[in-house]
């Protein structure tokens, strides 16, 4: 059993090498399959570590109105808390929102002058409350709008969260459409990728079609006149795969000095080292099995024994 599996091991080589050009387009086609995965992977985190980072500034407030006492505030905060999909309630007083305001358009002075104006402070207290998860708001607002006491709910002059709604739903369609256009394009490539390890094998059945049938002629068992092919196949999509996993090394270190410009802490090449084992693994068996498993199905097409 071990001589003829050494055998096939041995074929498989000699059918890589007979067939060097067919050979390297699979590799090349591979590569650009596991490469794509592969880019996914670490496009995910891209987009997961900036979707966590807006995460964290989208909130809604809900602004109280100038007469409810600090107890009712404090009321309306705790009940608010006691809110599961509820992550954290900062309230913001009537005077740190000025001074925010202030700050902010300090060089405006048109702003300024109109401030002045005014005399009074214009601004409402609020309660900015930030969600465990962007899907959870509409559930609060719900809580507010529903489940509040009537007396709390009375003192509640406006919530914005029909005005940060569209920001948090381009959150998820960003998020849908990363996945779906990269599973398109994933798709595309592993169906090129099979394409043309099907025209190679073909080829190569044609080209040693006497052989085969001399093999056939003294004997040898289904396996043993197959098996070359999918070693083959495994052998491609094997160096496919290292060549993906040195690419993507270098191109993780050379990109991510750019990349914290505008992903500050994102650390790629840190990431891609603590989950070599990982990658790597994954790249080879998306190399391999893409590799050995379109082999199989064109020996079946291709090859009648």
């Amino acid at each position: 059993m071990f001589v003829q599996l050494k055998r096939i091991f041995h074929f498989g080589w000699l059918n890589f090498k007979r067939h060097l050009g067919l050979s390297v387009a699979t590799i090349f086609i591979l590569l650009l399959t596991v490469s794509l995965l592969t880019s996914l992977f670490l496009f995910q985190r891209i987009v997961q570590f900036s979707i966590d980072a807006i995460k964290e500034k989208v909130e809604i407030s809900v602004y109280l109105k100038q007469d409810v006492s600090l107890a009712d505030i404090l009321r309306l905060k705790e009940e608010l808390l006691s809110v599961p999909q509820v992550k954290e309630v900062k309230l913001v007083s009537r005077e740190e929102a000025l001074e925010r305001f202030t700050e902010r358009h300090k060089e405006n002075t048109v702003l300024m002058e109109a401030l002045k104006e005014v005399g009074d402070n214009p601004f409402l207290a609020s309660l900015n409350i930030r969600a465990v998860q962007p899907e959870n708001y509409s559930e609060i607002v719900d809580f507010l709008e529903k489940e509040l006491p009537a007396d709390l709910q009375g003192a509640i002059e406006k919530i914005d969260y029909y005005q940060r709604k569209p920001v948090i739903e381009k959150i998820f369609q960003i998020t849908g459409f990363v996945n779906r256009t990269g599973v398109i394009l994933a798709i595309i490539l592993a169906i090129l990728a099979s394409l043309v390890i099907f025209n190679q094998v073909r080829l190569s059945i044609y080209s040693q079609r006497e052989e085969l049938i001399i093999q056939r002629l003294v004997g040898a068992s289904n396996w043993f006149i197959r098996g070359p092919f999918l070693v083959h196949g495994a052998i491609c999509g094997f160096l496919a795969a290292l060549i993906c996993f040195g690419i993507f090394i270098v191109l993780c270190w050379f990109v991510e000095p750019k990349l914290e410009m505008f992903f500050p802490g994102l650390n790629l090449f840190t990431f891609f080292i603590r989950n070599m084992s990982k990658v790597l693994l994954f790249q080879v068996i998306a190399g391999v099995g893409l590799g050995v498993i379109s082999s199989g199905i064109a020996v079946r097409r291709y090859l009648n024994i």
